[in-house]
């Protein structure tokens, strides 16, 4: 349950479909997200861009070669930096998100690099997106039809946006799903990631793009699903226990998730999982980042690492 489903393994610009590709960085930990390229009849778009400046002109190049010119037309399935830092190395492209995404890209500014301040960022130019739409809306890349549909109020974060190519059955999670990853909803919702999946299940998608992983199906809703289910139930365990997070994690047995990258990410999911558990906060309430890193590398034994 816990280890990588469907294409392990597989790396760099993969055909999923006619005129659509994944861009799958390896291995998917911290800020090694995937992103999308759809090109037909002279159009393109990108799902997404990369972390840092020199895999944005990676992602560029690779752009390039599928569809032989810059996209027009650029999605950011939500705010966070390695799915938006690398948005300026486009300029030809509209950026695309959900209103939220514009408003949450600005107040982030780049607090995501200050977590890893060893790691070469480059000379990043925030640049959040220009169209924004509230509940769904479709962009035509040639003959390809791309429904853009935001999935909240609060799961991964609180602006998360699929993007679902319905004729060709692929879809385009963001970091709603992960695959041989954890998953992170410390910024979210636990029970509202778990709504936003039985939402992607009923899409019917036959090819699933994950955030982080390899390209996967279906089965991947039921791993993130079997995880996020057993948070919960530490969470709601710990509180009436009268143990705090840290304390928690260190004593759980992580069982089939010990195989999963970034296996520190159970210490905020427990604090989100904490705070609806006792209906303290709101889904998708802000904590304390700073923190809450500071007791994943505490809880972990060593700084988080970020190969970006």
């Amino acid at each position: 349950m816990g280890a990588q489903v469907g294409v392990g393994g597989e790396r760099g610009v993969l055909e999923v479909g006619d005129g659509v590709h994944a861009y799958v960085q390896p291995e998917g930990g911290w800020c090694l997200n995937n992103a999308g390229i759809i090109s037909h009849r002279g159009s393109s778009a990108l799902v997404d861009t990369v972390a840092t400046e020199e895999r944005a002109r990676e992602l560029r190049r690779a752009a390039l070669r599928v569809a032989g010119r810059a996209p027009r037309a650029l999605v950011n399935t939500h705010f966070h930096g390695d799915h938006t830092y690398g948005n300026f190395l486009f300029p030809e492209a509209l950026t695309i998100g959900h209103e939220r995404t514009r408003v949450m890209v600005q107040a982030a500014g780049l607090h995501m690099a200050g977590l890893w301040p060893d790691v070469c960022w480059g000379d990043i130019e925030v640049r959040p997106p220009e169209l924004t739409f509230r509940d769904r809306t479709t962009l035509h890349v040639g003959d390809v039809r791309a429904e853009l549909i935001h999935i909240g109020p609060a799961a991964h974060t609180t602006d998360d946006t699929v993007v679902w190519l319905p004729d060709q059955g692929v879809l385009f999670t963001g970091d709603l799903v992960m695959n041989g990853v954890t998953p992170f909803c410390v910024m979210g919702s636990v029970a509202g990631s778990l709504r936003a999946l039985e939402r992607l299940r009923g899409l019917g998608a036959t090819t699933v793009v994950p955030g982080h992983g390899p390209v996967g199906g279906p089965e991947v809703f039921d791993a993130n699903e079997g995880y996020l289910r057993w948070v919960q139930g530490l969470a709601r365990e710990g509180v009436a226990a009268g143990v705090s997070p840290l304390e928690l994690a260190r004593a759980t047995d992580l069982g089939p998730y010990a195989e999963l990258l970034d296996t520190e990410r159970l210490l905020p999911n427990l604090h989100r999982g904490y705070a609806e558990a006792q209906g303290r906060l709101p889904e998708g309430s802000p904590l304390d980042v700073g923190a809450l890193f500071a007791e994943m590398t505490a809880y972990h034994g060593r700084p988080l690492e970020c190969h970006a």
